[in-house]
């Protein structure tokens, strides 16, 4: 049982860069995988990024590799998105998730956040 609220989307231009930070209730948060996705308009819901428990792994879409970090903060119960080099196609609501043992192999994820929204100008 965690609750996620995502800040730091904004308005960017192509070659920009943005933090995203995701905010996690409760005292376990260092039981829980960690994940980003993403969600244009009219397109489906994809995976961004992932990191393990304690921040020994790091999982990225080929897409990104290279241009985003995922890291995380367990004594402050936050997780970070940092993206370089944004793209207008990078442009998308991005959710934060939380997930047990099927996250990595399966990107089954149990709790989600609202999402902020980052938009890349051209």
């Amino acid at each position: 049982q965690v609750q996620l609220v995502e800040s730091g989307g904004g308005l960017v231009q192509a070659g920009g860069s943005l933090r995203l930070s995701c905010a996690a209730s409760g005292r376990t948060f260092s039981s829980y995988v960690m994940g980003w996705f993403r969600q244009a308009p009219g397109k489906e819901r994809e995976f961004v990024a992932a990191i393990t428990r304690s921040g020994g792994n790091k999982y990225y879409a080929d897409s990104v590799k290279g241009r985003f970090t995922i890291s995380r903060d367990n004594a402050k119960n936050t997780v970070y998105l940092q993206m370089n080099s944004l793209k207008p196609e990078d442009s998308a609501l991005y959710y934060c998730a939380a997930g047990g043992d099927l996250a990595i192999p399966f990107k089954k994820y149990d709790y989600w956040g609202q999402g902020t929204q980052v938009t890349v100008s051209s």
